[in-house]
């Protein structure tokens, strides 16, 4: 079976990658550069493509019969914004993929994307635009809503650890998620691709609230437990900030603030992944 994964050298897409193959798929990894000596060569074909650029995706489908999209802004930009890959970008890739006559489009998107308030949120707005332009479409689709990933939470905590104190916001400490381990997500990913029509809300087998994750990455590093409090407010303000636009932090730092304020709890519970033995080992590790 012939596999076109766009995204392929990203956190997610990586392992997504590494099942493929496994697998024994013939696979097309599509992304702006290949991870070098990765340890996957010969089990895939590479294709550089600019999914906001339409030239450099012709030809990507042909003969496939599956498209998996990770794509997504993640970060801070001031060339790109949300609307430019996870909506637009993507939106070539399925007009590529339905010239070229592939029968399944798999896109993985966010939880939480169709709640009130997510439209005014630019990373959320974008996802939830590509699924109902999947959702018209002439494709049968998989959409994935993922609660967050391990890696996100450890490596956006480590800098507060590192520092010796957390900031949450003040009101919503127990708010909760429960985020998956990208291995198991790559895993339900594949064994889900081939179904029609559908839109899992992924999580992991643990929930934890933001106050108990926190508590944990201080635990696991050895240093004294410090949560303060941040009015919900002062997320707004800095995202406002001329500085912050200019450096293209605003639409992550309005992402942020949802994701402190909203329970993000996947009904599709999936991986053996303990998110708690993951923060262990990445806290305790010797550097």
């Amino acid at each position: 079976m012939k596999i076109v994964l766009a995204g392929a050298f990203g956190n997610l897409g990586f392992e997504i990658l590494k099942v493929l193959a496994e697998k024994g798929c013939e696979i097309v990894a599509a992304d702006l550069k290949e991870r070098e000596n990765n340890g996957l060569e010969g089990k895939y074909t590479f294709r550089s493509i600019d999914a906001t650029n339409p030239e450099t995706l012709k030809g990507l489908c042909d003969g496939a019969e599956v498209v998996i999209t990770t794509m997504g802004l993640t970060g801070a930009s001031t060339k790109f914004t949300a609307y430019d890959i996870d909506y637009k970008g993507n939106l070539n890739l399925y007009a590529e993929a339905k010239r070229a006559g592939v029968k399944k489009f798999n896109y993985i998107s966010v939880i939480a994307c169709d709640q009130p308030g997510a439209e005014k949120v630019p990373m959320l707005h974008a996802k939830f635009m590509l699924e109902g332009e999947l959702k018209k479409g002439d494709m049968d689709y998989v959409i994935y809503r993922p609660t967050g990933y391990f890696y996100d939470i450890a490596k956006v905590f480590k800098p507060y650890v590192d520092k010796g104190e957390m900031q949450l916001l003040k009101g919503y400490h127990g708010v909760k998620a429960n985020v998956v381990d990208c291995p198991d997500f790559a895993r339900f990913i594949y064994d889900h691709m081939l179904d029609t029509n559908k839109l899992y809300e992924v999580g992991g087998k643990e929930t934890y609230t933001y106050e108990e994750m926190a508590k944990m990455c201080f635990r696991a590093a050895g240093k004294p437990v410090v949560i303060k409090d941040s009015p919900i407010w002062m997320f707004g303000l800095l995202a406002n900030l001329p500085a912050i636009k200019k450096a293209g932090k605003h639409d992550i730092i309005l992402f942020s603030k949802w994701t402190l304020s909203h329970d993000l709890v996947g009904k599709d519970v999936t991986g053996e992944g303990s998110f708690a033995q993951y923060i262990q080992d990445y806290f305790g590790r010797k550097e």
